[in-house]
């Protein structure tokens, strides 16, 4: 097989390895930049399968990663989306309290928005959420105007189409899975079922497989990728009309998920979900899926245990709503009572991919690591989609530095 030279060479075709060689290339036009996805599509796994939703930045803590790069990327990317005509709406959404319970931590939601500079919030009450959604029952809420609805997949389509477009000797190679990776006189040569690719500088952005890319180059990690499938149900034509954008409840405060909810997308279809359930296969999305070493590997890491041994009524809770419609159901009843089986047929599926240290704590914010000639995206869990250009500009910095580029 043929070996590809090249200067920089990303690993991983979601938005956020996209996003990255695009940043990288509009700072340094000049330099041949290869982005290879073993699939034969851009945006297969998380990009291509999560939620299509713009997030504000409210709930993130204030001066985290994740804070900063979700309202800077947020505000980039509808910016990039007017100007590429990427299918978008920037349509609201509301966050819903249900009980007092929720009320101190919906707060806190509340707080961290103001803190992190998040445009068009305000506080709500129960009259008001009848206004803004007649069948949604909360004692209070909050209003959040500048979260929206999005086309990933068109947004990485374009972001490949301008890679291959305004950089020449820049390329987006498809069905190319990088395997192997040998250090040979200050150069990598990374192996693949396309032949050799020989780069000075490496970027990982690999998503659910990081930890496995970052260990085969030799960087290395302290934490490990665990997969949580979250299931959806579609809103049927009867229960269409009980759900006009988006509908969120308060997320629990001890997990990194957000709980339950209702989703409009750029298409007009309406999905209620996700759960978020321990997989079996890091890339497996029906609910018996299995793979041997997916599954050697997550039960051989001892943070797997310590997480299951701290949240394991969690995940019983999360697992009877994978396997029960009736369940699934009663918890979107929760925000809209009068929701009712027959409103809800099966949907997709998407997998998260969630760092977890070796205590057994789920790595909350984006984790970012360079290390010799490369630099790898180790944990970027939504809203990374949202943030996508942000996080590529920070990768962009870091090489700057890192790598000494000019």
């Amino acid at each position: 097989m043929s070996t590809h030279s090249f200067n920089i060479v990303v690993i991983g075709g979601g938005c956020v390895g996209l996003a990255t060689a695009y940043k990288l290339n509009t700072k340094y036009p000049h330099l041949k930049i290869a982005v290879l996805e073993k699939e034969d599509s851009v945006s297969a796994h998380q990009t291509g399968r999560n939620s299509g939703v713009i997030h504000s930045g409210i709930y993130y803590k204030p001066g985290s990663y994740k804070a900063k790069n979700c309202v800077e990327g947020r505000r980039e990317l509808v910016a990039f989306a007017k100007e590429h005509g990427i299918k978008h709406d920037i349509c609201g959404k509301i966050i819903v309290a249900t009980e007092e319970s929720e009320l101190a931590h919906m707060n806190k939601v509340y707080n961290n928005g103001i803190a992190n500079g998040v445009e068009d919030l305000r506080l709500i009450t129960a009259a008001e959420i009848k206004e803004i959604e007649p069948y949604c029952e909360g004692i209070a809420g909050i209003w959040v105007g500048c979260t929206g609805i999005i086309d990933y997949v068109g947004f990485s389509k374009k972001l490949a189409e301008l890679i291959e477009g305004k950089f020449a000797g820049s390329k987006v190679f498809l069905g190319t899975e990088a395997k192997e990776f040998i250090k040979k006189d200050n150069k990598t040569i990374i192996k693949t079922n396309s032949g050799d690719f020989e780069t000075k500088f490496l970027v990982a952005c690999a998503g659910l497989q990081s930890d496995r890319i970052a260990n085969k180059e030799g960087t290395g990690t302290d934490s490990a990728i665990v997969g949580f499938r979250g299931d959806y149900y579609d809103l049927t034509e009867k229960g269409h009309k009980k759900v006009k954008n988006l509908i969120y409840p308060v997320p629990n405060p001890q997990f990194p998920f957000l709980g339950v909810h209702f989703t409009r997308m750029t298409n007009g279809e309406i999905e209620c979900g996700p759960n978020a359930v321990f997989v079996f296969k890091r890339e497996g999305y029906g609910k018996t899926d299995f793979n041997l070493k997916d599954t050697t590997q997550a039960f051989g890491f001892g943070g797997t245990w310590k997480f299951f041994a701290k949240h394991w009524r969690f995940g019983l809770d999360e697992y009877r709503g994978a396997f029960s419609k009736a369940y699934f159901l009663k918890r979107l009843q929760k925000l809209i009572p009068t929701l009712e089986m027959d409103d809800l047929t099966p949907g997709r599926s998407g997998v998260r991919a969630m760092a977890l240290s070796k205590e057994g704590n789920m790595i909350d914010d984006f984790k970012i690591e360079a290390k010799g000639n490369a630099i790898h995206v180790l944990n970027a869990p939504s809203p990374a989609a949202t943030a996508a250009l942000a996080i590529g500009k920070a990768v962009e910095e870091m090489a700057t530095k890192h790598f000494g580029l000019s």
